[in-house]
């Protein structure tokens, strides 16, 4: 699909065009279907979420925002990984409150933001820190999340954030030296 075509799909649907959302879906899911698997594969094994749950839930809260002027596609898959981001944050939270036992757990932080099959990862604990960095400098928040969440390169970010990729490159270094000493603690 076009980009031209795919904004031109978002715009209709954000406008309520109820054709232009059922034509969205099937246009997108296989690119947030990939998105949802990338997530799944930093989470600990034998994750009970699954990546298509993941993409529905993420989806049906992207339909709900109805005030999103959505400017491109790289936009809309920023977006649509900040809200499979809140899902699985949402989700850890549900699960840590049903099992009361709600022990921190060290999570090595690793210099290019993956984490291995064997590393036991607290998505409660990573958010923690994106929303301290998000308070501190909410544009290197967002470059992390673009970024990490994503997926999306340096000049993809630079157009959702409408900044130079020169600038992206500098955030991403400073945020990501300041999330290692965060999760390192």
């Amino acid at each position: 699909m076009a980009v031209a075509e795919l904004t031109d799909l978002l715009h209709r649907a954000a406008q309520g065009d109820k054709q232009a959302e059922a034509d969205l879906m099937p246009r997108v899911y296989r690119q947030l279907h990939m998105i949802a698997m990338s997530y799944l594969r930093r989470e600990r094994s034998g994750h009970t979420l699954q990546a298509t749950a993941l993409v529905n839930e993420a989806y049906l809260r992207l339909v709900g925002q109805k005030t999103v002027d959505w400017k491109n596609r790289a936009h809309f898959f920023g977006v649509a990984a900040q809200a499979m981001r809140r899902v699985l944050v949402d989700y850890a939270r549900q699960k840590g409150a049903e099992k009361r036992g709600n022990h921190s757990i060290h999570v090595p932080f690793n210099e290019d933001l993956s984490v291995s099959a064997q590393q036991s990862v607290l998505v409660t604990e990573i958010d923690a820190a994106l929303e301290r960095l998000a308070r501190l400098n909410p544009r290197q928040a967002k470059v992390v999340e673009l970024r990490f969440f994503s997926g999306l390169n340096e000049e993809e970010i630079a157009e959702v954030l409408g900044i130079s990729s020169r600038t992206v490159k500098r955030d991403w270094t400073v945020a990501r030296a300041w999330l290692y000493g965060e999760l390192s603690q």
